[in-house]
């Protein structure tokens, strides 16, 4: 297996927004690991430099903001990767959270975080999920199965949860693109 905790060394180019190009030709971690995380750089792309004001605009009656974006694909990352695959416990903020009483609490609370903080966060919990990824016995590849169980019994595998979460960080940048627009007329992918 390719070392898939420094998926970012095995890029040929950097664009002209920071974001890894994936390798045109590797193996599936590789492959796999290299959209994931050129959709991640894309996400910071979209909210760099913006201030609170910046990461609190809304458009037309929805309630997503790029700050909400944020906070929400942390709480995502480590809940795939640090809870699912790995088996872990919550780690703040995400262990005191009554998520029965506000399902959506990492969207409604990034509005009192600053955008230090959401970045922060939100760097914080994509290294982790790297690290976890990194510390993967050799030989077990994107076969490897989740700690944790669904409902049902089932266990994810790594392949199936780096393409939920390429999908889940694609769907998002889609959102993003039209809050940064709304926010100073940015454009682009």
């Amino acid at each position: 297996m390719s070392d898939p905790g420094n998926t970012i060394a095995a890029v040929t180019d950097i664009d002209e927004h920071g974001r890894p190009e994936p390798l045109p030709a590797a193996d599936e971690t590789t492959t796999l690991l290299g959209f994931l995380d050129y959709q991640r750089a894309t996400l910071a792309w979209k909210c760099e430099g913006l201030d609170a004001a910046g990461l609190s605009a809304r458009v037309a009656s929805s309630t997503m903001t790029l700050g909400g974006l944020l906070k929400h694909m942390a709480y995502v990352e480590d809940l795939w990767f640090g809870r699912s695959l790995a088996g872990r416990r919550p780690t703040p903020p995400w262990d005191t959270v009554d998520w029965n009483a506000d399902r959506d609490w990492e969207w409604h609370s990034a509005a009192d975080d600053t955008p230090e903080a959401l970045r922060a966060l939100w760097r914080s919990a994509v290294e982790r999920s790297r690290a976890l990824v990194a510390e993967l016995p050799p030989g077990e590849g994107m076969d490897r199965l989740a700690a944790t169980a669904w409902s049902d019994g089932r266990r994810p595998s790594l392949r199936w949860i780096v393409c939920h979460m390429i999908e889940e960080y694609a769907r998002h940048n889609g959102h993003a693109d039209l809050l940064r627009e709304s926010v100073d007329g940015r454009t682009g992918e």
